[in-house]
């Protein structure tokens, strides 16, 4: 089996730095056999690709790259806390977060970002569970919060 970061490399993406907190928490907390993320904006370099609301400044293909970013940001807080990605032997869940206007309804699409990355880098043990949720404001005005839980 391709391991998880053999597996970005194709997609031409990397595991980044993990992003910094922006408040008091970790990125990432092992319990047993579990890795649960913090909620990950869409940062690069320390900055966000998009601000604002999805259905007003941010288009639906937008969300999408920042749910994409989330999730790369989220393997890196699995991989900081278990060194290796290919200890993962499950995605359990995934939680994404849209901060959209209040006639907005495409948060399953925009949480496909996610999902499908996952799939592509694990496989089958990218297949979970997942809630998609509309909320009114982010951290930092991001459209896209991203948390996992992998089964290690």
């Amino acid at each position: 089996m391709t391991h998880p970061e053999e597996r970005l490399a194709e997609l031409g993406l990397a595991v980044p730095e993990v992003a910094k907190p922006v408040a008091a928490y970790v990125p990432a907390v092992r319990t047993g056999n579990l890795v649960l993320t913090s909620g990950q904006i869409p940062v690069r370099g320390g900055v966000p690709i998009f601000t604002g609301k999805v259905g007003d400044t941010v288009t639906s293909e937008q969300a999408v790259e920042c749910a994409q970013q989330c999730t790369l940001n989220a393997i890196a807080a699995v991989k900081a806390e278990i060194g290796d990605l290919a200890l993962v032997k499950r995605v359990v869940k995934v939680v994404v977060f849209v901060a959209s206007t209040p006639d907005f309804t495409g948060q399953p699409q925009v949480a496909n970002g996610a999902s499908e990355l996952l799939g592509k880098v694990f496989g089958n043990a990218g297949i979970h569970a997942r809630s998609a949720v509309g909320v009114s404001a982010l951290p930092l005005d991001v459209p896209v919060e991203v948390e996992i839980m992998v089964e290690v």
